[in-house]
């Protein structure tokens, strides 16, 4: 993961990512990415449950 950070409270997912990172432009070359889960990963403690995350900005 990118520049993102969650947390399972019961049953309450919080995501934090900080705006003012960032890492570049994207493959495509038409945004900057600013946070990302690099695909879908599984959140914690929830094995069955999958998130994929995608923050950017235009170029």
């Amino acid at each position: 993961m990118k520049n993102c950070e969650m947390k399972l409270t019961g049953n309450m997912l919080t995501i934090t990512v900080d705006v003012s990172k960032d890492f570049g432009k994207s493959s495509s070359g038409k945004s900057i990415v600013i946070a990302s889960t690099e695909g879908n990963i599984s959140i914690p403690e929830k094995n069955d449950v999958k998130i994929g995350l995608n923050v950017y900005k235009k170029v």
